[in-house]
C-alpha cells in the first residue's frame, strides 16, 4: 500500500486537474441547481467529482469514496482507505465570483487523516500536509500560531457561533473574522495567518478532511466541537463541529465552550 507521501503527491495532482476544471467555469455563468438541503451545486462541482472519482479511483481502486456530490455508498466503510472529497468548498462563493472557493481531498486511513490537501485555484494557493511530513503553503513550511492568549486573538467563525449560547463560560473576548469555505478557514489556521477557527454546526466529512491534517501537521490542535477526537469515514459522515487552533488557546477556548 503506498505511503502517506506517494497518496499526498496523488492528491497534490488532483488538485490542481480540479483547479483547471473550475476556471474553465469561474465567472462564465455555470449552470446550477438546487439539492434537497437547499443548498447549490453547479455544474463545476459535477465535473470536478466526475474526473476526481475517475483518476483518483483508477489510481488506488482499493480506496474508498466519500464526496459531497457522489451519492453515499456503504462499501466505502469497507475500505481500509477512504478518499474523502469536496470537489467546491464555497460553492456559493464560487456561484457569486468570489474567489475564496477551494477544492479538499484528503485521504482517512482506520478513521484518521493520512494525507490532505487544500487547493485554492483563483488565488494560487496549495496547502498540502502528510502524517509525519509537516504542512506547506505552494511547498513552503508554515506553522499555525503560538498566540496563547483568547484576548484579541483572531478567530474564524460565523456571527452565530459567538452567540452566548454556545459558551456557557462566557464569550470569550477574541476578535471574530469571516472567510467563506471552512477548508480554507482551516489552511489559514494552519499557515498561521489567523489564530483559530471554530464551527458549532453538525459538519460533513468533506468539509474539514483536509484541513483537519493541515492543522495538525502545522502544530495546531483540532477537536470537534466537544473537545471529542474527531474520526472519519463514519457511517454517518457527520461531525459535531470543530474548534482549531495553537493547542494552548484551544484548551482556554474549550473551557469556555464548557463552562469550566
Amino acid at each position: 500500500m503506498p505511503g502517506p507521501e506517494a497518496d499526498l503527491a496523488l492528491l497534490v495532482e488532483a488538485a490542481q486537474v480540479a483547479g483547471d476544471i473550475a476556471r474553465t467555469h469561474f465567472r462564465r455563468d455555470p449552470e446550477i441547481w438546487t439539492k434537497g438541503d437547499d443548498s447549490p451545486v453547479t455544474e463545476a462541482d459535477i465535473a470536478i467529482d466526475r474526473v476526481l472519482r475517475t483518476d483518483l479511483l483508477a489510481a488506488r481502486p482499493d480506496y474508498g469514496w466519500l464526496s459531497e456530490e457522489t451519492e453515499d455508498d456503504a462499501a466505502r466503510l469497507r475500505s481500509e482507505r477512504v478518499f474523502i472529497v469536496d470537489p467546491i468548498d464555497g460553492t456559493r462563493a464560487f456561484i457569486d465570483g468570489q474567489t475564496s472557493f477551494a477544492h479538499s481531498i484528503a485521504i482517512a486511513e482506520a478513521g484518521e487523516i493520512v494525507a490532505g490537501v487544500v487547493y485554492l485555484p483563483m488565488k494560487d494557493k496549495l496547502y498540502a500536509a502528510a502524517r509525519g511530513s509537516g504542512c506547506t503553503l505552494n511547498g513552503q513550511a508554515v506553522r499555525a500560531s503560538s498566540v496563547e492568549d483568547e484576548r484579541g486573538a483572531r478567530i474564524l467563525a460565523t456571527k452565530p457561533n459567538v452567540q452566548p449560547k454556545h459558551w456557557p463560560g462566557g464569550v470569550p473576548p477574541f476578535e471574530r473574522v469571516y472567510r467563506p469555505s471552512l477548508a480554507y478557514r482551516m489552511a489559514l489556521v494552519a499557515e498561521g495567518h489567523f489564530d483559530g477557527m471554530v464551527t458549532f454546526r453538525d459538519t460533513w466529512e468533506w468539509d474539514i478532511a483536509a484541513g483537519v491534517i493541515l492543522v495538525q501537521e502545522a502544530g495546531g490542535a483540532v477537536t470537534d466541537g466537544r473537545g471529542e477526537t474527531v474520526w472519519f469515514n463514519a457511517p454517518v459522515p457527520q461531525a459535531a463541529g470543530v474548534m482549531a487552533g495553537p493547542a494552548t488557546l484551544h484548551r482556554t477556548l474549550l473551557r469556555r465552550r464548557m463552562g469550566v
